[in-house]
């Protein structure tokens, strides 16, 4: 009889540890279950090819029907509007290695009566605010929808490209602001953010991930590189963990933004540099807002204590482009 309680006691401890182990992997707490092949297995369980069609160049995108757009709006109470975008970058750094270029034109002596400047940027990395188009990644070759990226050549993408997206952004935004919820101006380089931290935010600002929203993930990154100066974001940076990916997707978001590029650096997942952003613009379909400067907006959330935002925002219309320069709006 002893030994058959006590036999009991220990298989019930040990379903008591699986069933801890497990929750802590659905929250998406730190263990080392999520590898290469949890990529690649949700690379096709979590996909949304053809959910919209074969032909589909939206993606997630189509979440914001003409219905969600006048919800949006009808979260305007106050009028005010806030920049997401950083200010450009002339200055070459460790984490702005092609600054934005800007070359005066029409300052010759003596001067004519327009002045003018001529710009160019090479806007992907971790310098300037800009918008990843769905032709930007692919995986085993594959963009988004199955379509091929041999595609691509010297004249840009002839589909997935950013001008899908011409007739602009107008959502529910929401910032999450993960440095606020734990008490800190900002999160230490490397820091990943995981689904409990993001539901976590929901309570604190009581509100809800819907679907055909654009969530803003704040990890302070520009208030720290403004305190202490520049540091090399594409090997160490705060992001989302990829369990993270997968909350989100369950969430139906329209689109992914942050201060960075939404992956904690360097990648969790041994073989993957760039799991969320491979999930996010391949899997699911959802264009991403990378290096968004969010420290206004946090400012003003935290004064209105209001999280939720209409959102506008309107990429260049480049033919063929993987992406775009953009300056999202954010009003209250």
């Amino acid at each position: 009889m002893k030994t058959s309680m006590a036999l009991k006691i220990v298989i019930a401890s040990a379903f008591l540890l699986v069933l801890s182990c497990t929750t802590e992997n659905t929250l998406g707490q730190p263990d080392n279950t999520f590898t290469k092949n949890t990529v690649d297995n949700w690379m096709e369980k979590l996909s949304n090819w053809g959910r919209w069609g074969t032909e589909d160049q939206l993606g997630t995108v189509n979440l914001i029907t003409p219905q969600k757009r006048i919800e949006a709006a009808s979260l305007v109470k106050t009028g005010i509007s806030v920049s997401l975008a950083r200010n450009t970058d002339t200055q070459k750094a460790i984490d702005n290695p092609k600054p934005f270029g800007q070359r005066m034109l029409g300052i010759e002596h003596p001067r004519g009566q327009f002045v003018s400047d001529n710009l160019d940027v090479s806007y992907h990395g971790y310098a300037h605010t800009h918008m990843d188009s769905l032709c930007h990644m692919s995986y085993k070759g594959k963009m988004y929808n199955g379509f091929e990226q041999s595609e691509i050549d010297k004249h840009g993408a002839p589909r997935l490209a950013v001008t899908n997206f011409k007739n602009g952004i107008i959502t529910k935004g929401i910032l999450m602001d993960i440095p606020r919820l734990k008490g800190l101006q900002h999160l230490e380089p490397g820091t990943p953010i995981y689904p409990k931290d993001l539901e976590d935010w929901e309570k604190k600002a009581n509100l809800r991930v819907e679907p055909g929203d654009v969530v803003f993930i704040r990890t302070g990154r520009w208030s720290l590189r403004d305190t202490k100066g520049p540091w090399d974001a594409s090997k160490i940076s705060a992001g989302l963990h990829i369990s993270s990916a997968r909350w989100l997707r369950e969430r139906d978001i329209a689109m992914l933004g942050s201060d960075a590029a939404s992956d904690v650096m360097p990648s969790l997942i041994e073989g993957v540099n760039q799991p969320v952003h491979q999930l996010m613009l391949i899997a699911f379909g959802t264009p991403i807002f990378d290096n968004c400067d969010l420290e206004t907006l946090a400012e003003e959330a935290a004064r209105q204590n209001r999280w939720e935002f209409m959102l506008t925002a309107s990429p260049i219309p480049v033919t063929g482009g993987t992406g775009s320069p953009l300056n999202p709006i954010a009003t209250f």
